[in-house]
């Protein structure tokens, strides 16, 4: 049976440190454009104890979307030491394409994929180039394709990249907006003969009735502002509900699927979303199985590098992979979960061995 796992993974941070008490000037708005009652000290103290979120990173203005998703496909293709030249497909996740610094509106023409093979210097025209609009689940949705072209013999290696840049579509007058950071992360997915190793089973799910929406794209608070001009909005509260409640189901699915014992999973790599969410989401699954959360089965990243939608993840292993986070480590062997909820809204697992 061909299988796949991932032999290179890399990752670009960008520079720009944004922390916390970046927002204590911010005008904050209710939706219908009146003043949020609490002082900024107040919410922005709330928004960490929920989140998790002392600071994020922003993408330099001369980077776009494209750009910073180049720069962890360079890494990831040096990690696994392979001449790009060999690659057969690069699927590139994101959201809102290139957005110029001061702009808001995306340019996904060309697809950001190519644009990325075009700065690679790939000259092989079988190396299939294209973008995947997904929510946040968008980079594991791209590793789970990657495998199906992998386990259908049309496909021996593939670059999956997740990149965002949110700081430019986000609404300053909107608490929410203190979330959102840019990133990207990638990875190299390639055949393997090995029949207990890499993607072991996957599960993927949208739910498409009143949660379709709960994520989208819409007004500024400030009614001042252009009504034409959107940016990314979401209701919290039910995202949190859904969230806590369909996620733990499908990562279960999935590990059901690979008849791997619950005992085994030494990490979960889980969409650095909200920390109060993500430890839910964790216990939640722990007790569809009546055990306690194992100490130290969930690396974060979020209170440093905030959320950037499909790069949390795979930025997220990365740093696990290259020692970069404290008392985070996997070993050759070990069982993990990937895990990611986002627009759709769509919840995806992998379940992986390395």
């Amino acid at each position: 049976m061909i299988s796949s796992k991932i032999i290179g993974t890399g990752s670009f941070i960008p520079g720009i440190k944004v922390k916390n008490t970046a927002f204590l000037t911010s005008h904050f708005l209710n939706d219908d454009g009146s003043d949020f009652p609490s002082e900024n000290e107040t919410i922005i103290d709330k928004f960490k104890k929920i989140t998790g979120i002392s600071e994020r990173r922003y993408a330099k203005a001369e980077y776009k979307t494209s750009d910073i998703a180049f720069f962890a496909a360079q890494k990831a293709i040096e990690d696994a030491n392979i001449d790009p030249e060999e690659l057969d497909y690069i699927i590139l996740a994101h959201n809102f394409g290139d957005i110029s610094q001061g702009t808001i509106q995306g340019d996904m023409l060309p697809s950001l994929a190519t644009r990325v093979k075009y700065r690679l210097g790939i000259s092989n025209p079988n190396c299939v180039a294209y973008d995947i609009l997904f929510g946040c689940p968008g980079w594991i949705e791209g590793v789970i394709q990657a495998q199906a072209f992998i386990k259908a013999g049309i496909a021996k290696k593939c670059l999956v990249i997740g990149a965002e840049t949110l700081s430019r579509v986000v609404d300053k007058h909107d608490r929410d907006a203190m979330i959102y950071s840019d990133g990207a992360g990638a990875c190299i997915v390639a055949e393997t003969a090995a029949q207990d190793a890499g993607i072991l089973s996957h599960a993927t799910q949208t739910f498409a009735k009143e949660e379709a929406y709960f994520l989208y794209s819409g007004k500024s608070f400030n009614k001042n502002e252009d009504e034409k001009v959107h940016y990314i909005k979401m209701y919290g509260r039910k995202i949190y509900e859904f969230a806590i409640t369909n996620v733990p189901g499908a990562m279960k699915i999935a590990l059901d699927k690979s008849g791997i014992a619950i005992e085994e999973v030494k990490k979960i790599f889980i969409h650095q979303a909200n920390e109060k969410m993500d430890e839910a989401i964790v216990k939640r699954f722990y007790r569809l199985f009546k055990i306690p959360v194992p100490e130290g089965v969930m690396p974060m990243s979020i209170h440093k590098l905030g959320n950037s939608s499909v790069a949390t993840v795979p930025t997220l292993l990365d740093l696990v992979l290259k020692g970069n986070i404290e008392n985070q480590e996997v070993k050759e062997g070990e069982v993990a979960i990937f895990a990611s909820v986002g627009a759709g809204m769509n919840i995806n697992a992998i379940v992986y061995r390395f």
